[in-house]
């Protein structure tokens, strides 16, 4: 499987997930990702090659010891890593193909801000919201 940044310029190619997919609602994901969350898995590095732009990430060390490696041509966050793990956190939502799995579990809910509360009465469009 194959994935790449937003401007295609840093792309990689995966053998397989070797970890469950999972929604991290923490505050630092948020704030990294612009977004509710971020959907992440673990790749062994065997498992993982840059294959493309290598040369145009860029990182930032969130926390001690972990990097986020990101484009630094558009920014897309890419995967993070603690260069002492046996493994890379790949950002799923970068892969260019569906890899056909499903999310296992939401964590760090007790970071949640009111409007990230999943409301069943939140009205769902499948593109565009009609009318605007």
């Amino acid at each position: 499987m194959q994935g790449s940044c937003l401007c295609g310029a840093v792309a990689y190619e995966i053998d397989q997930l070797d970890m469950p997919i999972g929604h991290c609602h923490c505050h630092t994901c948020r704030k990294a990702h612009a977004a509710a969350y971020a959907s992440t898995a673990g790749v062994m590095r065997e498992h993982f090659r840059w294959i493309r732009g290598e040369d145009l990430l860029t990182s930032f060390e969130s926390s001690p010891g972990k990097l986020r490696r990101f484009c630094s041509v558009c920014g897309s966050h890419l995967v993070a890593e603690r260069t002492h793990q046996p493994h890379v956190i790949l950002r799923v939502a970068t892969l260019d193909e569906d890899q056909g799995g499903r999310p296992s579990a939401h964590i760090w809910r007790s970071h949640d801000v009111a409007w990230l509360q999943d409301d069943a009465a939140v009205q769902s469009y499948p593109e565009w919201q009609a009318g605007r």
